[in-house]
């Protein structure tokens, strides 16, 4: 792993310019770290966009697009691997808020949950090369860190587990319900889904609205009292 020299600890690095001239990029103060490291992942999601994905990028063009030096860049990311997952860890903290968004202001937990499947969908098929990322990379494809609890510790699963929890309450809904496996039912099915519809497109799927209360009205049938 690269290291910065000395003086330049903090990533206040020379940059190329069209011609290959170096730009001094504009120093932070001693301690204001945190605020490279954002400007090195905003400059990482811009390239991600228009590279169409993490296979045209590379660590030298993250930090020249950040106006840092390649050493700076490693020194908050170790490689292109945890770059391009904390990119997309930064989205998924969105597809969380869509989810939350979707879903405001309905009040029966039945058409809440049917609200936030819909959003997922739409979402990963609005960012489809970041979803393969975070949800379709084998294990060993993974940065090391992100673990089964690096998942369940994510406001997203800890939203599913609430919204479960209020469905498993309603007065309409069987006792012993488990709230974490009718969770991970619910999640099962719309990363399948949402998985199918993005490497499968031309298949000849029904509307994707259409599938999911169609899922959800056979999955309810058997979780509402008779």
């Amino acid at each position: 792993m690269l290291s910065p020299p000395p003086d330049d600890q903090y990533g206040y690095g020379m940059t190329a310019g069209p011609e290959g001239a170096a730009a001094a990029r504009t120093r932070y103060r001693r301690g204001e770290g945190a605020r490279l490291r954002e400007d090195i992942l905003e400059a990482a999601s811009r390239l991600f966009f228009e590279q169409g994905g993490a296979e045209g990028m590379t660590m030298r063009a993250v930090a020249a697009a950040a106006g840092v030096s390649p050493p700076a860049v490693y020194l908050h990311f170790a490689d292109k691997d945890e770059l391009i997952f904390a990119v997309c860890q930064g989205i998924f903290i969105r597809l969380d808020e869509a989810l939350e968004t979707a879903a405001d202001g309905i009040d029966d937990p039945i058409e809440g949950m049917k609200a936030r499947a819909r959003a997922y969908v739409r979402f990963g098929l609005d960012h489809p090369d970041h979803y393969r990322v975070l949800f379709m990379q084998a294990p060993g494809n993974q940065p090391h860190f992100y673990t089964p609890d690096e998942v369940k510790a994510s406001a997203a699963f800890g939203h599913l587990m609430h919204n479960v929890a209020v469905l498993t309450e309603d007065p309409r809904v069987r006792d012993g319900i488990d709230p974490y496996e009718l969770a991970l039912d619910c999640w099962a099915f719309v990363h399948g889904l949402t998985s199918l519809l993005i490497t499968k497109p031309d298949f000849g799927w029904p509307d994707a609205d259409a599938m999911l209360n169609g899922h959800f009205d056979r999955m309810l049938s058997g979780l509402l009292k008779r």
